[in-house]
């Protein structure tokens, strides 16, 4: 049966036949994959695994940026309470940029495990 009375017969969705020099079947991606799982048990087996260590990937990002807008929507809260609760009024500028930092790395270390100094060293093309 050609493709196109295929189509017609099963009322198909998603797949076309164009005959000519330019024509061929062309099916949507979801039709296709499945198809290509059908013909190819390795090509399903390869397609499942693929999606799901993309979804991994992804899972991980997620994790890490949504610490990351967590630590920044917090940010003026804790700068506010360090300025209120930890800085004596007569510290000079430089020491209490040493205070924000000290406490800036002790929530860096509670969110992703690492300093500001650490990352930095380990993402040197990566800017902060």
């Amino acid at each position: 049966m050609s493709p196109q009375k295929w189509i017609d017969a099963t009322n198909a969705r998603g797949v076309v036949s164009k005959s000519g020099m330019y024509g061929g079947t062309f099916a949507h991606k979801d039709i296709a994959f499945k198809f290509a799982a059908w013909i190819s048990i390795e090509f399903e087996l390869y397609f499942i695994k693929e999606f799901q260590r993309l979804k991994e990937e992804e899972q991980k990002l997620l994790g890490w940026s949504a610490k990351r807008e967590l630590s920044k929507i917090n940010y003026h809260i804790h700068t506010d309470a360090i300025k209120q609760f930890l800085i004596p009024k007569e510290l000079s500028a430089f020491q209490t940029s040493i205070i924000y930092a000290n406490e800036a790395d002790v929530l860096n270390v509670a969110m992703f495990g690492i300093t500001a100094k650490q990352w930095c060293e380990a993402n040197p093309d990566l800017k902060t």
